[in-house]
């Protein structure tokens, strides 16, 4: 069983569709959900879901043992980042190597790395004009947004789009493909990675 920590520090839309995907599933659970912020959207979801939530300090997690041993006491085989703004340190990464992932609201390398996220990305991209934009599916590195990629798609940008109406369609790629993208990494027999543009 792939005992999966989902990582997020906002209303968890994302993470919301992820639960849902696993609810039943035979060999993958959500087992916790992770939050560096206490009065996130994502607590509610994992206390509605029954499902166990960590709220995360940032000495600890910057200066400590970034909680690798309470993730292992708990199991945890797997690390999702879906919205969530910290840069993840090296200690959890090395402890999870190969084995954290995160979704990026734009088609990397484009319009990535640190203060890249969010509506910043959607705004960057219509301020230059961009005929198209789309998510990125990656694993986690030492680097801002810059793991070996996973999967992308894309959607095209027209010219009356604004930050918003981009967000809505960004989002609405995330929640289509990034709990099949989980899914196929933790079923899939070897480390295989597909790439649909």
């Amino acid at each position: 069983m792939h005992q999966v920590a989902i990582f997020a520090s906002g209303a968890g839309s994302n993470a919301a569709r992820i639960i849902d995907r696993f609810r039943r599933h035979p060999s993958i659970k959500i087992s916790l959900i992770v939050c560096n912020k206490p009065d996130a959207g994502v607590l509610e979801i994992a206390a509605k879901e029954h499902i166990p939530s960590l709220i995360i300090e940032k000495e600890q997690f910057f200066r400590g043992d970034a909680y690798v041993a309470e993730l292992q006491r708990r199991n945890i085989s797997f690390i999702v980042l879906a919205g969530f703004l910290w840069k993840v340190p090296s200690k959890l990464i090395q402890a999870y190597s190969g084995r954290i992932i995160n979704i990026h609201p734009a088609l990397l390398p484009k319009y990535g790395g640190k203060g890249f996220y969010g509506r910043l990305v959607h705004e960057a991209v219509i301020a230059a004009k961009e005929k198209e934009s789309g998510i990125t599916i990656h694993y986690v590195d030492e680097l801002y947004d810059h793991g070996q990629i996973i999967f992308q798609a894309g959607c095209l940008i027209e010219p009356n789009d604004t930050p918003d109406t981009l967000a809505q369609k960004i989002h609405g790629l995330e929640h289509e493909h990034f709990p099949r993208v989980i899914e196929e990494l933790l079923t899939s027999p070897g480390p295989g990675s597909s790439k649909d543009r």
